[in-house]
This record gives structure tokens, sequence and C-alpha cells, in this order.
């Protein structure tokens, strides 16, 4: 195998481990616009939530943590391809910005098609935004204390979880912009709804950009396979263990009458902030996914997740768009049949839903991925 081949399968197997957790995500936000009659809570309540739903807004746990990991770690390897840490730490600040602001305005309307907005919601591109703006500084530090805070941050952050400020006050604010999920009232006419609290992000994103060596052209394959299987296993195990004392890192799990409900409730974790459990299992099974991935070489099906990877951001605000576009119109001609919502009446719509929409999104995200990957003077494409 050529040092060229090996480097588009690693490169490739990155972007499709991107793809797939995008196409999780596209399966949620299905559930989100067609099930808003029974949202489920965070962790999720075993009594009332069927195995179906369950299974399936677990899937999307993978999304949020493998992004901003694989985001970090194509800090480190945007620093390869450029000058370094000065490049790569101007860029993530610019970048990061971009992000905030594209999550207060076109993202945001996605969601409500509200203007002017009376409520902005705090999300994951929100999130990796204020992540890339905080790994700018933290790339600076040498790689062996840039690891070390990360996963301090990470397994650490669940000891602030009983810290609570007084409410409406500016540290309040600050504090849920850090580590609490709240609102935070701006005026009178404007509130803020802090869904994805940033401190625990910045832990994953620093170690994504921390193990970014495993990825080095010098790096042989075998050597960097290890380091996966070795980190992805790990991770897994301390998730189990720390699962079965059931007293730090996550909300106690229980033991039910059914073992289905009692497999559930073990696996029954908190997103918002992601907590230690929650980041332990979710990005050991990205470490796994992303090794199976790259020894499977390039397989076509590769290929096609690895489109949709290539080309993130458009491919999140399209179908966003597209989601709300079809609710407005299926609520106009078919009426709201579940109180207040137009929505289907079983998961299984909703994962039907999920399974067309890629092959209707696939050709305008492969035709914008080629103009990015083949117009690479025009600037303001790489931060799409």
């Amino acid at each position: 195998m050529t040092d060229a081949t090996t480097l588009r399968q690693r490169l490739q197997s990155i972007d499709a481990l991107r793809g797939l957790v995008i196409l999780f995500m596209l399966l949620d936000h299905v559930r989100e616009t067609f099930l808003l009659h029974r949202q489920v809570s965070d962790p999720m309540s075993i009594d009332s939530t069927e195995p179906a739903l369950f299974v399936s807004r677990t899937l999307a746990h993978l999304c949020a943590p493998v992004f901003v990991l694989l985001t970090g770690l194509s800090a480190w390897l945007y620093g390869q391809k450029y000058q370094g840490r000065r490049d790569v730490s101007a860029f993530l600040f610019k970048r990061g910005l971009f992000l905030v602001v594209l999550e207060f305005t076109l993202v945001n309307f996605a969601w409500t098609f509200q203007l002017p907005p009376t409520v902005i919601y705090m999300q994951v591109i929100w999130a990796i935004g204020v992540s890339m703006i905080a790994l700018a500084a933290l790339v600076w530090l040498p790689r062996a204390l840039l690891i070390s805070l990360a996963l301090v941050i990470i397994a650490g952050h669940n000891l602030l979880d009983a810290v609570h400020l007084a409410p409406g006050s500016t540290s309040q604010a600050l504090w849920s912009i850090l580590h609490e999920r709240s609102w935070i009232q701006v005026s009178e006419n404007l509130r803020l709804r802090v869904t994805y609290p940033v401190l625990p992000w910045i832990g994953v994103i620093a170690l994504g950009y921390g193990v970014g060596p495993w990825f080095a052209n010098v790096t042989p394959p075998a050597r960097r396979q290890r380091y996966l299987l070795t980190a992805g296993i790990g991770a897994l195990v301390g998730f189990v263990l720390l699962r079965m004392l059931n007293g730090y890192g996550d909300k106690p799990w229980q033991a039910y009458d059914s073992g289905v409900q009692t497999l559930m409730s073990f696996f029954n974790i908190t997103k918002y902030p992601p907590s230690l459990l929650f980041l332990a299992l979710t990005l050991g099974i990205g470490l796994l996914v992303l090794l199976a991935f790259e020894r499977a070489g390039h397989k076509r099906w590769i290929g096609v997740l690895a489109v949709f990877g290539a080309a993130p951001m458009f491919f999140y605000l399209l179908h966003l768009y597209v989601l709300k576009i079809l609710y407005v119109a299926c609520a106009a001609l078919l009426g709201l049949n579940h109180g207040n919502y137009f929505g289907f009446d079983s998961i299984g719509a909703v994962w039907l839903a999920a399974l067309w929409l890629p092959l209707a999104l696939y050709p305008p995200v492969r035709w914008f991925a080629a103009l990015k990957a083949r117009r690479r003077d025009i600037a303001w494409l790489k931060y799409l």
C-alpha cells in the first residue's frame, strides 16, 4: 500500500465516521420535528419511553461527542497541512466565531421560523464554536498538559453538578453557559436557552486535538489502529465498571422487573451537559467505529458516508431547512393531528423518513463537497 493510499484511507475513515453520526443526527432531528408530541427528557424516563424510541434517541447520543472529538482532530491535521499552531489558532478562533454567529442566526431561524426571535437556542453549533475558540488558546499548551487538562475536565466536571447559583444573576448566566443547562433572560422579549453548556465539550475538543499525532503521516497504520483499539476498549470498560458502581459520573440506574427496562436504565445517560459516563460510552464506540472504518478500506459504502462527512455544515443547514419546510407543508395540508402539532403516529414512521431523506439530500451534498475540494482558492468554503 502506497503512502498516498494510506493517507486517503486515513482521511476517508474520519469523513466516513463524521458522515455516519450526521445520519444519526438526521434520525434524531426527524424525531424532534415529527414526534414533538412525544418529547423525551434527559435522561429519559424509563417508565414512559418504549424501547424503540429509547434506542433511536440513544443512537443520536453518538453525534455530538464524536463530532466534537473529530473537530479537534481535524484542527490538528489542519496545522500539519498549513503553518502549525499559529495558523491553527487563528483558524479556530475565526471559525469558532463564525459558528456562534451561525447558531444565533440561520440555525436558530431554521428551528423556529421566528423573526425577530423571542428565544435563541444555544445548541451544538454554538458549543462547537465556543469550544473552537477555547481550543485556539489551548493549542499553545504542551501536548501532555493539553491531554491531561482534557481528561480532568471530562472526568471531573460532574463534581460541579451540585453547584447552583442565584437565578437571574450574571454569575448564574455565566455558570449556565459553562455547566448548567438553563434559561438566560436577556430582555422582556428575548430569552436564551443554553442547551449545550460548553465546559465538557472543551474537554472533548482538546482531547481530539491531543490525539492528533496518532494520525500523523509518520505514524504507522498498525500503531494508530492499536491506539484506537486500546483507547476505545478502555473507555467502554471504564464505562461498564463505573456504571456498575452506580455512584459517580451520572444519575444512578436501577433494576426493573423487565430485563429490557433494566438494560435501558443502565444505558440511560445524561447529555445536557454530557456526563462522564455519556462521554466514556460514546467516545469509546466512536473510536472503535473509526478503527473499523479505517480497516474497511475503500469500500463503496465508506465513500458514500464520507461524502456526507466532507460537507458537514452544509448538510446541517440544508437538512434543518428541509425538515422545517416539510413540517410546515404537512401541517398545512394534513392539519394538526396531535394537539398543537402535526406528527407521526409511531417511531417506525420516523425511521422511514430518516431512511429516504439521505437519498434526497445526497446529490446536493455531493455537489458541495466536490466544490469545496476543487475550489480551495475560495477561502470562505473551508468554514463550511
